[in-house]
């Protein structure tokens, strides 16, 4: 993970937000546990990703994760248009995320 980014970022739905704050961990979105890892995003493909999978979702929360916190269950796949993408194959934990922001 040396030539990656250490920090990603994964967009969450108000509902999503708050599950994951009363719970601590954060499960996956739907689309997440169907293909079997969150999906997330490097700082440069955030606008991409909301722009493809979040047109007009209101209140959308963008969560940013200490990917260097999670270890070996990230892996930089190749996704959207051939890029690289960070996939973490695990739960997420409240203890990984450094910060929140609106989309």
């Amino acid at each position: 993970m040396a030539d990656h980014a250490t920090t990603a970022f994964k967009i969450m739905t108000p509902a999503q937000w708050t599950e994951f704050q009363r719970t601590g961990v954060f499960h996956g979105a739907p689309v997440d546990v169907a293909d079997g890892y969150i999906h997330l995003s490097a700082n440069d493909q955030v606008q991409g990703t909301l722009d493809k999978h979040f047109a007009g979702q209101p209140g959308l929360v963008i969560v940013e994760v200490d990917l260097a916190a999670l270890g070996d269950v990230v892996r930089w796949e190749i996704s959207r248009g051939g890029a690289l993408f960070p996939h973490l194959y695990g739960l997420l934990p409240m203890t990984c995320v450094r910060g929140t922001r609106p989309a």
